[in-house]
């Protein structure tokens, strides 16, 4: 088909979702990816705004078996990958002392691990094309930590430096992949941390916000989903061929500290 290809993780909600609409909107196939019950409807809404063909996949981060067929069929059923973007995330806060490992395991394999197999799953795809842009949706807790967040700012910290490593190894296939290291979004996530500290710190919900979650961003104000989603959009195009590696932040002036 002459339509490029996008795989997005997690697309149907949040961050994900203002990727996806941003490239079904360019006329990109869309792979969507959730666990969320109404995935498919939410998908199939967003292709039939913008015309485009999709499909939906529920497949699970946490098993790489999954995450492979996921590619497989992105093949099959559009002859190849052009676009993988690694947005699929969790979090979950709590001191290192008492951190449930169960958590810890399952934010590494989400997090990370999950965009190593799916880094390597498209790989061979976008090496015989000779072509693949790889976006990892990272963090500004990938180039920084805070407290409370072991395991998530290691994996953040962790994709950062996969995606050096993929850009060194893709830069004689025309295979870039770059890092989108944003601040706070306020998707699902940032308001379960919200609701969170509201009822542990005995905050309101201002507090929360502006002293706790955006005390380290210099603009007091949510990172746009729109801007991450131009971001991607534009180091997936041929204007960006020449930049990877790169983890790019859009955090609000944090990166300034």
């Amino acid at each position: 088909m002459s339509r490029k290809t996008a795989l997005i993780t997690g697309s149907v909600s949040g961050i994900g979702l203002g990727i996806a609409e941003a490239f079904a909107e360019k006329g990109y196939n869309i792979v969507f990816n959730g666990l969320e019950k109404d995935g498919a409807s939410i998908a199939a809404r967003v292709a039939e705004r913008y015309q485009v063909n999709h499909f939906f996949s529920d497949a699970n981060m946490l098993e790489p078996e999954s995450l492979r067929g996921l590619v497989r069929q992105c093949v099959d059923c559009f002859g190849g990958i052009d676009v993988l973007i690694n947005n699929a995330g969790i979090q979950h806060v709590s001191p290192v002392e008492s951190f449930p490992e169960d958590k810890w395991n399952a934010i590494i394999n989400i997090n990370l691990n999950a965009v190593f197999h799916l880094t390597k799953a498209a790989w061979p795809y976008m090496k015989e094309r000779r072509f693949g842009r790889i976006i990892n949706i990272a963090s500004a807790h990938g180039l920084f930590a805070s407290e409370y967040k072991s395991a998530y700012v290691a994996a953040k910290h962790g994709v950062v430096g996969f995606t050096k490593t993929v850009a060194l190894e893709g830069a004689g296939l025309n295979i870039t992949c770059n890092a989108i290291c944003p601040g706070y979004v306020k998707t699902a996530l940032v308001e379960k941390q919200i609701a969170d500290l509201v009822e542990s710190r005995q905050l309101s919900e201002k507090e929360a916000i502006d002293d706790v979650l955006l005390k380290k961003q210099a603009v007091k104000e949510f990172v746009p989903v729109k801007l991450i989603a131009d971001m991607a959009l534009f180091l997936a195009s041929d204007n960006a061929a020449a930049i990877t590696g790169i983890a790019l932040p859009i955090d609000g002036g944090w990166s300034a500290q």
